[in-house]
């Protein structure tokens, strides 16, 4: 018989996968979106907004070390800031190419990139698998 903390666990790490797997399909869709559209983003904004995310992640990040391999879900939460921290970085290196290109390309390959981990991200959670 499940606990009543195991069975939050399992809808927590459920709704944290949806998630990812709702936020995989939005990047992908927004980068569809932009091709179609011609939209090209402004690298000044792209810029300072990753910057900014960069460095709340990051702290994150090391506020999370110490208890990553508490449990699961405290596993999950710092596997995303570690993939929150690579993207914030390929978002600061889009924003310069985009900066010198005035190209789409760079912007599309960072949500190209970010939608392929946020898919095996979510997949454990999505299974509930608890080992």
């Amino acid at each position: 018989m499940w606990s009543i903390k195991a069975v939050k666990l399992r809808l927590v790490l459920l709704f944290k996968g949806i998630l990812m797997f709702l936020f995989a399909i939005a990047v992908f869709a927004r980068a569809i979106y932009q091709l179609s559209a011609e939209v090209t983003p402004e690298a000044t904004l792209m810029g300072m907004v990753g910057v900014m995310a960069l460095l709340a992640n990051i702290v994150c990040l090391l506020l999370l070390s110490r208890h990553r391999k508490d449990n699961l879900n405290m596993s999950s939460v710092w596997l995303c800031s570690r993939n929150d921290i690579i993207a914030n970085t390929s978002v600061l290196v889009a924003a310069g190419l985009v900066f010198l290109t005035h190209s789409v390309l760079p912007d599309l390959a960072v949500k190209a990139v970010k939608a392929v981990i946020a898919v095996p991200v979510s997949k454990p959670m999505l299974t509930l698998k608890t080992s």
